[in-house]
């Protein structure tokens, strides 16, 4: 099929008549789905939402509040199957947030689990929606039900002709996500079955994916990471995906889950990877021996510091590859490649994915030359067209005929096209003229031996405009103080670097997603001082 009409529903079409018999998902313990037992699921599911007069009708949303379950799975792909817009949601959104979130999406039907979501369900009922859920899924052969759904039409045949799924196509909006980024207003981000296509090719192609590959989910499925990554581009390669029993990621179960789905790689932020190290190194005896061989570990979301990389490695033996990813590209961006087809660059988010296009802007759109910093931009056929009712933020985010990502990059002077983040723009901390990167920051504190979690951020400073700051979770065990941090920095950063404050901690806010926000760490621990 040629790239420009290329769907995902054709891929995931093609994968379950070439794998039908292979397995799909799995929860260990309650149930196992093969590639044509999730197809037909699908079918039907989908079937049911369209029906009627009533039903879900092309361009349609349909919102999706669910932990990490088959029955999530199963409705997001019968939802862009009968050609409606799936918008995932986080459970643990307050009634408040999914007002707006349903609001800004338009939806018309809320979907969730039997146990359901009461903030959610409230906030449908405030806005008007229909609220369905579906029954548990306890066999592989269905059926998943959907009650609370208008009842099925009568068997005439008009109503029969209306109740078909008809063929998506590329143009088809299919994923409504939000953006996450440093904005106090999230973005809405329509993104396409051609997008989301082109986004699990590019994938599928840097990992090499074939169908003997099995993966345990980390992240949940309301992200692009987990779910363009983790989830589509395995079932997409006839591969296995298993999620956890619990709906979520859990540190006690995961290598458990790793040999039971016969695991060769997985995909995490890097908050998961030094949870999944600290267990390793209290714990080492729930891995060794038993841990499934791994074709490569993957980090993307967050920055990854060299020297967790190195941990990451030497605990797991097996190459650890750090990508770079937004919600509007559809995930992945650029990736460290597997060993065989480069070297892997830590501190690198490595080159641009399969078919897609990178350059390294200047403020007025021209390129810098290697080694120089400027703005990352990207264009292909797995990027948005753009925001949702938002043509200011389209005329500054697609400025020059690329989008512009918002974050300061550098490429290697080697002419390999590996790239390397500084930080996000708005980021950069500008402390009386100097520039210092919260990234470079973060890794002299991650290397010190008795630190677990740092991250390093501005704050509003009288004298200089503003100062850095930084907050530290040390090892188990170990006590630290602030003047201890502030020594090593010193010895291994320029004066102007050092951070002027450190906040010892215990945990560290993060997303829903497991990312660290730096302006949600400096809200959290900076207090600005009382004006005289």
């Amino acid at each position: 099929m040629e790239e420009e009409t290329l769907t995902l529903t054709a891929l995931l079409k093609a994968a379950a008549a070439t794998h039908p018999s292979r397995r799909a998902i799995a929860v260990h313990g309650k149930i196992d789905l093969t590639h044509a037992d999730l197809d037909a699921l699908v079918d039907a599911a989908a079937e049911r939402l369209a029906a009627g007069a009533d039903g879900v009708r092309p361009g349609q949303t349909v919102a999706l509040c669910f932990p990490n379950t088959v029955e999530l799975v199963v409705m997001f792909l019968a939802v862009i199957r009968a050609r409606g817009v799936a918008a995932p949601l986080n459970p643990a959104y307050t009634q408040e947030e999914f007002e707006f979130y349903l609001s800004d999406s338009e939806a018309r039907l809320l979907v969730t689990n039997a146990e359901g979501n009461p903030a959610a369900q409230a906030a449908a009922a405030k806005l008007g929606l229909v609220h369905a859920a579906t029954t548990t899924l306890l066999d592989p052969a269905g059926p998943l039900h959907l009650d609370g759904l208008p009842g099925l039409p009568s068997h005439s045949q008009e109503e029969e002709e209306k109740k078909k799924v008809v063929e998506n196509a590329a143009c088809d909006v299919a994923l409504f996500l939000h953006t996450s980024g440093t904005t106090s207003r999230p973005k809405g981000v329509p993104l396409t079955q051609r997008n989301l296509a082109a986004s699990v090719q590019n994938i599928r192609a840097v990992y090499r994916f074939v169908e003997t590959d099995a993966t345990v989910v980390t992240l949940p499925l309301f992200h692009v990471h987990g779910l363009l990554c983790a989830l589509l581009s395995s079932l997409a390669s006839g591969a296995a995906v298993t999620l956890p029993a619990g709906g979520r990621f859990s540190a006690s179960t995961f290598w458990a889950d790793m040999r039971a789905a016969g695991a060769t790689w997985y995909t995490a932020v890097p908050t998961i990877h030094q949870i999944i190290l600290d267990r390793h190194a209290s714990r080492p005896e729930e891995a060794r021996g038993h841990r499934p061989p791994l074709r490569f570990v993957r980090s993307c979301s967050a920055s990854l510091a060299p020297v967790i990389l190195e941990r990451l490695e030497a605990a797991l033996g097996a190459p650890v590859l750090e990508a770079y990813a937004m919600t509007e590209a559809a995930h992945m961006m650029t990736s460290n490649p597997l060993p065989q087809d480069g070297p892997r660059k830590p501190g690198s988010v490595g080159r641009p994915a399969g078919k897609m296009e990178l350059a390294v802007l200047d403020t007025e759109g021209k390129e810098v030359g290697a080694g120089s910093p400027g703005e990352v931009c990207v264009r292909g056929a797995n990027v948005t067209a753009g925001y949702k009712a938002n043509p200011a933020a389209n005329a500054e985010a697609f400025a020059y005929g690329w989008f512009h990502t918002g974050d300061i990059g550098v490429r290697d002077p080697d002419d390999e096209g590996y790239v390397r983040l500084v930080g996000r723009i708005k980021e950069l901390v500008n402390r009386g003229g100097e520039k210092i990167s919260p990234i470079e920051v973060d890794s002299v504190l991650l290397s010190h031996p008795d630190v677990a979690q740092a991250v390093a951020f501005g704050v509003p400073d009288d004298k200089y405009g503003e100062e850095i700051h930084c907050a530290v979770i040390p090892r188990d065990g170990v006590e630290m103080r602030e003047e201890e941090v502030v020594a090593f920095c010193r010895r291994n950063l320029a004066a102007f670097k050092v951070p002027k404050k450190v906040y010892i901690a215990d945990d560290l806010p993060k997303t829903a997603t497991g990312k660290i926000q730096r302006r949600i760490v400096s809200r959290h621990f900076f207090v600005p001082p009382a004006k005289a």
